[in-house]
């Protein structure tokens, strides 16, 4: 039976602040908890003026005590950024704060444009390039090994569950050759869905953290009453993409009706691109959408993106989407 899961880019809105964005967060955490959904994410971005997530142990921290059962994590942590010991301490704190629900997706990309590597004071091409040693010394640091020069403490035998994310082949590879779970970014980057799949099932290795393959696949879904409420919802989604793609990102404005009828051919080219694995509409609509998903990835869990204006928006459509995937 697949698992579902939400990832959150705790949005910052048009007239609203980071703080309301952080409260957003916890509520809408709060309600995936009670709506059975098996793990809550958010995801480390920088210099972006509608993304509240960027201190992502902090962010954490704050969903973890609003919480009491569901799985918190990074979906993920971009490692060339950071040290893997204060990363091993970051949440290794989380672990003893919030035993046993902790995750830590890592991922290889900076998380933000070009000028982040100045800010951190980093070479984040050396450092990308030193993921895979970057990720077995995070390992080794987590279980304790005798052979490191300094513990972590907090993180020593912290009890994270460790995920490898990805949207190439790189990170499949690296997840099936360290047996780690892996989630694939297919929300924003379907290209290389299927092959990644194929390769990381085929090539895993079992390890002593997991014995068998283990997918997470990303799929953006918004949902309300009815369609045209959700295809008008989600273009504050889509509004985000295109100012991204445009190099104009901000914070998330409000719907639009007909935006898409408002853009030119190659801006509607790269949304449809963007927008491909997605699941638009009320409950009747998107059960087949996301049953279509689920059969052509086999993924053990899903994991749902998509971001709203109104957060009560967001929460109606987990509830929504919940009810629509019963069953599947």
């Amino acid at each position: 039976m697949t698992g579902f899961a939400v990832l959150d880019l705790v949005p910052v809105v048009e007239g609203g602040s980071v703080g309301d964005a952080l409260a957003g967060a916890a509520e809408l955490a709060q309600a995936a908890e009670n709506l059975g959904y098996h793990r809550y994410w958010t995801a480390e971005h920088h210099g972006m003026p509608g993304i509240a997530s960027a201190a992502t142990a902090v962010t954490l921290a704050h969903i973890g005590h609003g919480t009491r059962t569901i799985r918190i994590g990074a979906g993920g942590i971009m490692l060339p950024n950071h040290s893997p010991f204060v990363i091993a301490e970051q949440f290794g704190t989380l672990d003893a704060l919030f035993p046993g629900r902790v995750d830590l997706g890592l991922g290889r990309a900076p998380g933000a444009d070009g000028r982040i590597a100045q800010m951190l004071r980093k070479d984040l091409m050396r450092a990308a390039e030193g993921f895979p040693n970057d990720v077995v010394e995070l390992q080794a640091l987590l279980a304790g090994d005798e052979r490191l020069p300094l513990q972590a403490t907090p993180g020593q035998g912290a009890n994270l569950e460790l995920w490898i994310l990805g949207s190439s082949l790189f990170g499949a590879q690296l997840a099936a050759l360290l047996g780690l779970p892996y989630a694939f970014a297919s929300h924003f980057a379907p290209a290389a869905l299927d092959q990644a799949l194929a390769l990381y099932r085929r090539e895993f290795r079992p390890s002593a953290a997991l014995a068998e393959p283990y997918v997470m696949a990303a799929i953006n879904v918004i949902a309300a009453d009815s369609d045209e409420e959700a295809e008008l919802l989600a273009s504050s989604m889509d509004q985000a993409f295109v100012a991204l793609r445009t190099g104009t990102p901000g914070r998330l404005k409000p719907p639009v009706a007909g935006y898409r009828e408002t853009l030119p051919p190659s801006a509607l080219a790269t949304l449809a691109a963007f927008r491909e694995v997605s699941a638009t509409g009320a409950p009747a609509t998107i059960r087949p959408l996301i049953a279509a998903f689920i059969e052509r990835t086999r993924a053990d869990e899903l994991i749902f993106a998509g971001s709203t204006f109104d957060p009560a928006a967001r929460i109606r459509s987990l509830a929504l989407s919940m009810e629509a995937v019963q069953g599947l």
